[in-house]
């Protein structure tokens, strides 16, 4: 059964996947009053809003599981300017690109798991609360050449038993936003072991992780 519901208004619809959601809550915080946590029946009233802050708060949504679509003609969301990876303190990988993952494509946002424990891989799934899973997401500038685009799409590949490789013009940024490397191929840690988080040091060999 999927976990993705579709709750429609009159000049807009909002999906909800719930399979991507790791509750950072910027919805229910943020509009209140069309995300209802903890009611019985639909807990998302797209009525109860404009569809211009709809739209803003889909933006402010880090794992993409909010998604909408306009039935007015207003804005719909675009890729980004510049791709971005943000490392979440002892948190997950959140990107922001035209993603493929794995083979298909993804939007525009996603969560990626850092951890090792969650149960949608690649996707986080908030497991890192439960192991009590502890990584900086701030690290020491790298030393990298601008990029001539800085747009584009960006592939990420989950290699078997191993790294996310991640391709294409990407920003690796620290939690508060400075950049600490331009690249446009790098492969980041998803075991949660490596000694040089976020990127991968080979651990996931000596623990056996199985992705």
């Amino acid at each position: 059964m999927s976990d993705k519901m579709t709750y429609d208004g009159k000049d807009i619809s909002i999906s909800f996947d719930g399979s991507k959601c790791i509750h950072s809550r910027n919805c229910v915080l943020g509009l209140p009053n069309v995300f209802q946590a903890n009611v019985e029946g639909p807990w998302i009233n797209p009525d109860n809003a404009t569809s211009e802050e709809i739209f803003a708060i889909a933006h402010a949504c880090p794992s993409g599981a909010i998604t909408f679509e306009r039935h007015n003609g207003g804005r719909e969301e675009t890729v980004p300017l510049v791709n971005t990876l943000h490392v979440r303190e002892n948190g997950a990988l959140a990107i922001h690109a035209d993603l493929t993952i794995d083979g298909k494509k993804d939007g525009f946002r996603a969560t990626l798991c850092r951890c090792g424990a969650s149960k949608n891989k690649p996707y986080c799934d908030g497991s890192h609360h439960e192991v009590q899973f502890t990584a900086s997401g701030e690290m020491p500038v790298k030393e990298s050449e601008p990029l001539k685009d800085r747009d584009g799409e960006v592939g990420v590949t989950s290699l078997p038993d191993g790294p996310l490789q991640v391709e294409g013009n990407l920003e690796v940024c620290c939690g508060t936003g400075r950049t600490i490397e331009r690249t446009q191929k790098a492969f980041f840690c998803r075991c949660g072991a490596s000694g040089n988080k976020p990127y991968c040091d080979g651990s996931h060999v000596k623990i056996g992780f199985k992705g």
